[in-house]
This record gives structure tokens, sequence and C-alpha cells, in this order.
């Protein structure tokens, strides 16, 4: 079985990296993409764990943009590191301003919050910002604290810094990343088929077919989009850890989608193409 989008404690996660390699492996998972947002960083951990388990890691991230000014995600896989190690810093330092910004604006509302120290390759995110609020008593739980504050258009909610979806795609061609829209249907910008083909034209390489939030028509529609355009397909879970108090209420268990592992084939190569067309 394949999970193409996981989370670990260096983004929003609540496992390690290594927590998750044990757990992808008692679940019959046989390759596992370690997909934070805007970092690499747990990428050697769950390298370091995967042998004694037998799992394959695919290396990747999820990439947080904006069309339209909306949110909008895109998943990278097999980049080169080097590559796209200085421009990821920036993007890191944008979403440290970004939480920063939310703490403020929290702090105006008079619910002041102390937040974690988190360690290198590593920034806060609205779940970390929410557990800071339920650890200070404002708030009873997480999914409280996205209702009342975090949630889009909440009160302290802030905008991603402005950062294209055409330019992440590029940006991910350019590193030799295979770029995949994350989970279209949850993208608020406007309708899927309005939106792809400007996506497409920018390098767009796939999309995530199979995920918690896409229904099963939605699902039977992004598979005829992409064989319309020559698209991959990819899909996962989405999964930020077992905590029962998520931000995303739909948030299933680990390798739940069950997906075949002859999606990642296509994408491997697709990668390789990408290096030999530079070398």
């Amino acid at each position: 079985m394949l999970e193409l989008h996981c989370h670990t404690t260096f983004s929003d996660g609540t496992l390690t990296p290594t927590e998750l390699v044990e757990l992808a492996a008692k679940t019959g998972v046989q390759a596992l993409a370690i997909t934070d947002h805007d970092t690499l960083g747990g990428w050697d951990e769950a390298l370091a764990a995967a042998p004694i388990h037998d799992l394959e890691i695919v290396p990747g991230l999820e990439l947080s943009t904006v069309h339209c000014d909306r949110s909008l995600h895109i998943l990278g896989f097999y980049p080169d590191r080097d590559k796209l190690a200085a421009p990821l810093a920036e993007r890191l330092a944008g979403r440290k301003r970004r939480a920063e910004k939310m703490v403020a604006k929290l702090a105006e509302l008079g619910y002041p919050i102390q937040l974690p120290h988190l360690g290198e390759g590593m920034a806060p995110g609205r779940p970390h910002i929410a557990a800071a609020l339920v650890q200070a008593g404002h708030a009873p739980s997480v999914r409280e604290a996205f209702d009342r504050w975090l949630g889009d258009d909440k009160p302290a909610y802030e905008h991603y810094e402005k950062f294209s979806a055409i330019d992440g795609i590029q940006l991910l061609r350019m590193c030799d990343a295979v770029p995949v829209w994350a989970h279209p249907y949850l993208f608020r910008g406007g309708e899927v088929e309005e939106t792809l083909p400007g996506l497409v034209a920018a390098g767009l390489m796939g999309i995530e077919v199979y995920h918690p939030n896409h229904s099963l028509k939605q699902s039977r529609k992004l598979e005829k989009l992409c064989i319309q355009y020559g698209l991959l397909m990819s899909g996962g879970s989405d999964f930020h850890g077992p905590h029962p108090d998520s931000k995303n209420s739909n948030n299933t268990s680990l390798n739940s989608l069950r997906i075949s592992l002859s999606l990642l084939q296509p994408i491997k190569q697709a990668a390789s193409n990408l290096r030999q067309q530079k070398s």
C-alpha cells in the first residue's frame, strides 16, 4: 500500500518521523511520503528509521502557495534537496512571520499565548497556536480554537505571505521535483476545472486524486482530468497523527484509503525524467 501525503512534528503532525514510520509499517504501508509543510527537515529521521521496517521513504514536501487570493497547496516529490534548501528557508521564515502575526492578533483580542520553541527546519503553524490556546486555558479544545479564532476568515487568521501557485510549481520543477496539486476540492479560489489549465501550463505534473475530503464522485472526476491532461495520479490520507482533536475533522487513519503501490512508479519515472532533462 502507498501513502503519499503525511505530516510529522516537523510541521503540523503529532508524530515524529520515527513514530510515523513505525505506524506506517504496522498498518501495511510499503511506501511512505514525508510531505511536511515547506520543510524537508523530517526526511533524515524517517530514512534512518525505515530500513528496519522494510519501508520505502518517498522524499517530499507540501508547498504553501496562494492562487486567486486563496490557499493552494502543492506536493513536491523527489526534489533535489540542495537546490530547494535556500528557497525553503525563506518560506519557513514566512511561516514564522505569519504565526507571529496571529499570536499578536490573539493578544489584542485578550488571549495571550506562548508558542513552544521549535527546532531547526521547523516553523509554527495554526495547530501549534491552537494547542497553545488550549494550554493557556483560553479554549477547551483545538477544534474550538480553530472555530473561534484560527479558522479561515476568523478573527486571528492571517493569510499566507504571497507566493503564487505558479511560482511554486516552477520552483519545484527547477528543483527536479514532481509538482502535484494537493486536495483540489479543498481549494476555495475557483472551480477545479477552471483552475487546472493554468496550473498545467505552469508545469503541474499531477493531481492528488485520492484524499479523505474527496467524494468518490470527485475522485472519479479527477481521474478523468488526469487522463485528459496527461497528469500523474497521487493520493494519501493527509495524515497528521492519531490525535482525536485534530484540526481536520475528516482526518482519517493512516492507510485508510488503501492506495495502490502502482501509482508510485510513474511518479518515480517522472522525477527521473526531470533530472535527465537537465543532465
